[in-house]
């Protein structure tokens, strides 16, 4: 009996099922198919998602603006298509039309102590307990994101410097600023806050990685690292 041509994508090979093709080989590397795919969630026992996916865009000449332009309605007379599909399918697609109207954010450029401070201080500054967090940026010094690293006590937090690098490498993230809070309101640096300093600094080189700051904020203010000398 010859083997059908129909597979369900649980009988693929890893690589070339939508899911995780996108886990190994990122969203880009999928066909519109393969998104509508991940979107529809299953197929029917006669027919892959892949299959279906690829059935629905055969009418709209492959054309995803037409696309959405269906109906509900319209993506119901797909077998294989119930109400739940159909809504899941719209809405991705609004979505993506939302995005492409909505313009980007625009990320801050640190420049100095200053501009870091003014970022973090609504964050942490009133807070009762220390948190450690860390602002990514890349070459450019612009803001990727800030991340809190840390949360501890009245005096003291403590600090993972594998997960910092973890979360840096992650973010392919360039430059690092060590922002971390002092609840009673003294700026003066401890010997704890020095020593991880000069680790997360020397850490940082072997991963040609830069610690442009340590910021210490409380709320009469901000101490620099850089702008005292230390760092």
């Amino acid at each position: 009996m010859p083997k059908s041509s129909i597979e369900s994508i649980k009988s693929w090979a890893e690589e070339d099922r939508p899911r995780e093709k996108m886990l190994l080989k990122g969203r880009a590397s999928l066909s519109d198919a393969e998104l509508i795919a991940i979107i529809l969630g299953s197929g029917s026992r006669d027919e892959s998602a892949v299959a279906l996916a690829k059935r629905v865009l055969s009418t709209v000449d492959h054309n995803l603006h037409e696309l959405g332009k269906l109906s509900l309605t319209d993506l119901m007379q797909f077998k294989g298509i119930g109400e739940a599909k159909a809504i899941s399918i719209a809405a991705a697609l609004e979505i993506g039309r939302r995005r492409s109207i909505t313009a980007p954010q625009t990320k801050p450029i640190i420049t100095s102590s200053q501009d870091a401070y003014d970022l973090i201080k609504s964050t942490i500054s009133d807070m009762a307990h220390e948190e450690m967090w860390v602002i990514l940026l890349n070459q450019g010094n612009k803001v990727i994101k800030k991340v809190k690293m840390s949360s501890g006590g009245s005096t003291s937090t403590i600090v993972d410097i594998k997960m910092i690098f973890k979360v840096v490498i992650e973010a392919q993230a360039q430059n690092i600023i060590l922002v971390h809070n002092h609840p009673s309101g003294s700026l003066s640096p401890s010997r704890a806050d020095k020593e991880i300093t000069a680790k997360i600094k020397e850490a940082a080189k072997y991963l040609d990685l830069n610690l442009m700051d340590h910021i210490i904020v409380a709320d009469t203010g901000y101490y620099s690292f850089v702008d005292e000398g230390i760092l």
